[in-house]
């Protein structure tokens, strides 16, 4: 996700980076509006073990097998993250949902967005939906209970809405279940084509597109590794360093603010059977190619304990 103004950074003192260790949670039930699934606790049984986190990096995962209808895989459900781009999911179930004809030219917006992440496209729609205003409306509608818009001092920053794997794994679900069909098939039909490239050069093929066999449906997320990749997506990173300038979050509302997150999402397996959201935060100064790995390799070892 290319950083607008809106994730300019300043000199500051970071968050300190630490391992979120213990054993893993289930997510707590929450009660549903009438037509929105809910994410029931996982099954014990049988698990394979779970991915080990890298020290320094703060995880959460949620799996949720569609064909048993439960959560097989869990760690820190509603441990929430700062969104990077993975909000434009629930700002593109808000557009369409809210009109029932999109022109030529909104539907351009929509594809570019979603596929190829861009960061422009998003901006307009956040400023005509009202900011978080969409939030606000979507985590109502859908009952997300850890989703919230950006703190009151950051109005127009997007990419700072906080959500969690629980609430992610409870979108998808509603675009599957619930959402009307043109809703569905238009949001849907985009993640299932998403360009290997970000627009703004960036790699968007780390963590489920590298860890999992096609076909699947996919949207990243990315923040604070700078406004240009170290190598453009052509050309995969090898462990070039990012400049990155610490921002202090205590107090701050935004979730790991000063440390870089690294999101994957989507639908994996045979006729989309599993529902998969890994967040992640990274030690402030992280490489992009480092993250990249670990969130891969997390994505991974989840996808084998499916098998």
């Amino acid at each position: 996700m290319r950083m607008k103004p809106w994730a300019a950074v300043a000199a500051a003192v970071p968050l300190a980076a630490g391992c979120v260790a213990g054993p893993s949670a289930g997510p707590a039930s929450a009660s549903s509006a009438p037509g929105t699934p809910s994410v029931p606790a996982p099954a014990r049984p049988h698990q394979a073990a779970p991915p080990r986190v890298p020290a320094g990096t703060t995880a959460s995962w949620l799996v949720f097998d569609r064909k048993a209808g439960k959560a097989v895989a869990t760690r820190y459900a509603h441990r929430k993250f700062r969104s990077a781009s993975v909000i434009k999911i629930l700002m593109a179930i808000d557009f369409l949902e809210r009109r029932e004809d999109v022109s030529p030219a909104d539907a351009r917006l929509l594809k570019v967005m979603l596929r190829q992440s861009d960061d422009d496209a998003a901006s307009t729609l956040w400023d005509r939906g009202g900011k978080g205003a969409i939030v606000t409306r979507m985590a109502r509608k859908l009952r997300l209970p850890d989703t919230t818009p950006p703190p009151a001092t950051h109005p127009g920053f997007w990419g700072y809405v906080s959500l969690s794997v629980h609430d992610i794994v409870r979108t998808y679900r509603y675009l599957l279940d619930t959402a009307e069909p043109r809703v569905r098939d238009t949001i849907l039909g985009h993640l299932r084509k998403a360009a290997p490239c970000g627009s703004d050069g960036f790699d968007q093929t780390f963590g489920i597109p590298d860890a999992v066999p096609r076909p699947f449906a996919v949207k990243q997320g990315w923040s604070g590794f700078g406004t240009v990749p170290p190598v453009r997506c052509d050309a995969r990173a090898q462990g070039a360093s990012i400049s990155a300038v610490a921002l202090r979050s205590r107090g701050s509302g935004i979730p790991d603010l000063g440390r870089p997150v690294l999101h994957t999402t989507g639908l994996v397996g045979k006729d989309e059977r599993y529902v998969m959201a890994v967040l992640t935060a990274h030690p402030a100064g992280a490489t992009w190619s480092s993250s990249v790995r670990r969130i891969t390799n997390l994505a991974k070892g989840l996808y084998r304990g499916l098998s």
